[in-house]
Formats: structure tokens, C-alpha cells, sequence
């Protein structure tokens, strides 16, 4: 009898017990014994083999309603040195487990693959992939399971928001989960409307001054004055941060794979007190708040989409593995099951498994990017439009243009 067992690594994501259960139904309808690992790879890489659960049809049927992971995760990484890889794959072989699938975002990814090596054909492997980033390397139209129902749950928090804003004449500056790609803050701002959202993917130096980021900000501040609203809602991509230095913000704790924990940045804060000490030293005052959001998205219920998607990816994962294939991620594209061996999903210059970032030269992009409002090309092209937005900061028309004009010339070398 096979023995499939399956983990959660990574953070939450909306639709992980979907693809649970969807396993679990399609293992158990061939006879093969299913195994729930708690926490990740956390015991595995201890060598303790105790922390497992059965896995039944009875007791998983409806699962897929429900948000967060009934295996709970963690992100552990077995990868850190020999012997916690050796400890996996021994507590795997006391177990008895012959397939293994993983759910998670790259970090998994890239353990799943090097853990499906160093078995050496002992333990079929295949991955699933879920983050709400939506930053694994799939074609640009696939989406990582849970990223739509994240997008839709954000919307509504910032389109509340946003109503807050007008209400009480303020802005709000609100950081969005996305370690390195700005999908998640792209999907959220642009459905709700937000009046910018900002990337990393617009920077193609690999490291940008704070006050790059400052003058984006407050040049937006100052394009709605001017306009006549003192008020707006700035999204910011949690990976901006990953451009900046982290010194500017204190010291940094990072995760088990090494990764700087962003949301301890405090991004939004420090952007905050920065655009407002700005515009009150020229006489304006402006009061604005900083959020984040992520934590709200992981654990939501999953929407109609992600439900049946992660079905599909629960269901064929399992084919995949039962039908002797392994050493894939198992993904669902034009409503097709196709695999994608580990070893392309890894990006040669790191060792890692490749990030897709945001295409900005794509029409998606263009389309979202032409309903911000934020100082453009256009803004510095009449004396007239440069004296209307300098009156709406404080500023001389020289000082203006001195101050923001580089914001422009960014932009236009951006778009070409």
C-alpha cells in the first residue's frame, strides 16, 4: 500500500484545506494511506515522527469551506544543513511514506526540490503552489491559489478605507503583504480604486533612497491638493522595503530561510513620518495613517474560484504522484494539469526558486497605472502646470520643479 503524506509550509493562504481534502479523497479512493504532517517540515527536521494525523474521508469532506490549514504550517526550513535533511528523510522512511506532497510558496518549493534529491528516488515529490504573492514562476495569466480570494477580501478593506479617508480628510498609507513582487498590493489597489499604489518592480536599480519613495508620496499628497481633496489612500508594496536599507530602519530579524521579516519594517510608519514632517515644515497639514494589511488575507475563507481551483490542484497533485511521476510542482494552466520539473522552476544566478515579479511593460500594468493619481511626465510640461501644483505644495515654481521633477523623468524612462 502507497503512503502519501502532505505538509504546509510558508504562510496562509485561502483554499489549503481544499487541496487537503481533494487529496485526501482522491488517495483514499485508491487505497492509499494518507498522512496529515503538522507544522511544516518543524518536526520532521527534528527527526520526530509523532506529530501526525491520519488523514479519512469522513473527517475531511467539507474542509474546503473553511480558511486556514487544518495541518497548520510553519517555516521551517529543512534545507538549513545536512543533518535536518537527513532527519526528513529518515522520519519519512520510519513512516513509511512513498509520496509526499508540499503546499507552500517558494521557500517550500525550493525544499521540496532539494528534499526529492537527497531522497534519491526513495520518495516521490510534488509541490504545490499557494502564496497569496501570486510570485511563483508560472505563466503570467496563472495565479497562485489563494492570491484572488486575498484580492478581493483586500479590496474591500481598502475600499473601506478609502471612504474613511474622504469622510475625515485624511490619507492613509497602507502596506500590503508581497515579500518580493508586488502582485498582491497591484490586485488589491486596483480594483478598490486606491489613488496609487507602488511597487518594486518600478525600480530597476536593485536599491532605492528612502526619499525616492518620500517624494512619490507627498508628490501625490500635493497633486490632490491641488485638484481640491486633501485626501487619498497610497498602497505600498511590502517589498519595497526589501529595496531599502535596512539600516535606515534599526535592526532586522529574518526567518528560518534567511529572509528579512518585512512586516517588522514598519514600512508604512516610517514613510508616514517622513512625507508628514515634510509638508508641515512648508505649512500644511495633513494627518495620515498607516496600515498594513496581510495577516486579515491568509486565513480568510476561500472564495468560489480558489475553492474548485484548489481542488483541482489537490486532485491531479494526487494522480500525478500515485501514477509514479515526481519531482514537479503540479500546476493547472488552460485547465490542464502541467508539471513543471523543480529544477526549471530555480533561478541559476541565486540557486533559488525564480520570483515572476510584475510585468510593467505589460497592457494589465499600463491600464492600472493610467487611474493613479501621481505626478507624471505631462505634470512638467507648461509653466502654468508646474505654478498649479507648486501652489498646492508650498512651494516656488522652481522649488517644485527642482524637488520633483526627477519623479517624472523616472517615470517617462519607465514607460518607454
Amino acid at each position: 500500500m502507497k503512503t502519501l503524506a502532505m505538509l504546509v509550509g510558508g504562510g496562509p493562504a485561502p483554499g489549503i484545506n481544499g487541496v487537503i481534502a481533494a487529496a485526501t479523497i482522491e488517495a483514499r479512493n485508491h487505497g492509499a494511506r494518507v498522512l496529515g504532517l503538522y507544522d511544516g517540515f518543524k518536526w520532521l527536521a527534528r527527526g520526530d515522527t509523532s506529530h501526525v494525523m491520519e488523514l479519512e474521508i469522513n473527517g475531511i469532506s467539507r474542509i474546503h469551506f473553511e480558511g486556514g490549514s487544518i495541518l497548520r504550517t510553519s517555516r521551517t526550513n529543512p534545507t538549513k544543513s545536512p543533518e535536518t535533511l537527513r532527519n526528513v528523510i529518515e522520519a519519512l522512511d520510519k513512516l513509511g511514506v512513498s509520496c509526499l506532497l508540499t503546499i507552500g510558496g517558494d521557500d517550500t518549493a525550493f525544499a521540496a526540490y532539494r528534499l526529492s534529491e537527497a531522497a534519491n528516488g526513495r520518495i516521490a515529490v510534488a509541490h504545490v503552489p499557494k502564496t497569496i504573492d501570486n510570485d511563483l514562476p508560472l505563466p503570467q495569466e496563472v495565479a497562485t491559489f489563494g492570491f484572488t480570494t486575498a484580492c478581493n477580501l483586500g479590496k474591500d478593506i481598502v475600499q473601506n478605507l478609502m471612504d474613511d479617508a474622504e469622510t475625515t480628510d485624511r490619507w492613509f498609507f497602507i502596506t500590503v503583504m508581497g515579500r518580493r513582487a508586488g502582485h498582491l498590493a497591484l490586485g488589491i489597489g486596483g480594483a478598490a480604486g486606491a489613488t496609487l499604489t507602488v511597487i518594486g518592480e518600478e525600480f530597476a536599480e536593485p536599491k532605492i533612497p528612502l526619499q525616492t519613495l518620500v517624494d512619490i508620496l507627498e508628490g501625490a499628497v500635493i497633486k490632490r491638493r491641488a485638484s481640491g481633496k486633501g485626501y487619498g489612500v497610497a498602497i505600498l508594496s511590502e517589498g519595497l522595503a526589501d529595496k531599502l536599507d535596512p539600516a535606515e530602519f534599526g535592526s532586522v530579524e529574518r526567518d528560518g530561510y534567511g529572509n528579512i521579516r518585512l512586516s517588522e519594517l514598519v514600512l508604512g510608519r516610517v514613510l508616514k513620518e517622513r512625507v508628514a514632517e515634510s509638508l508641515r515644515a512648508r505649512g500644511i497639514d495633513v494627518t495620515i495613517v498607516a496600515k498594513d494589511i496581510g495577516y486579515e488575507l491568509r486565513c480568510a475563507p476561500p472564495g468560489a474560484l480558489d475553492i474548485q481551483y484548489c481542488r483541482s490542484l489537490g486532485y491531479w497533485a494526487t494522480r500525478f504522484l500515485l501514477n509514479g511521476q515526481r519531482d514537479a510542482m503540479v500546476t493547472i494552466q488552460g485547465g490542464k494539469m502541467v508539471p513543471i520539473p523543480f529544477r526549471e522552476m530555480l533561478d541559476h544566478r541565486t540557486g533559488k526558486t525564480r520570483v515572476r515579479y510584475v510585468d510593467i511593460d505589460s497592457e494589465s500594468y499600463q491600464t492600472l497605472r493610467a487611474y493613479m493619481i501621481r505626478l507624471e511626465p505631462q505634470d512638467f510640461e507648461t509653466p502654468e502646470q508646474i505654478e498649479a501644483l507648486a501652489r498646492g505644495g508650498h512651494l516656488e515654481p522652481t522649488a517644485f520643479a527642482n524637488r520633483f521633477g526627477y519623479l517624472g523623468e523616472r517615470m517617462k524612462g519607465s514607460l518607454q
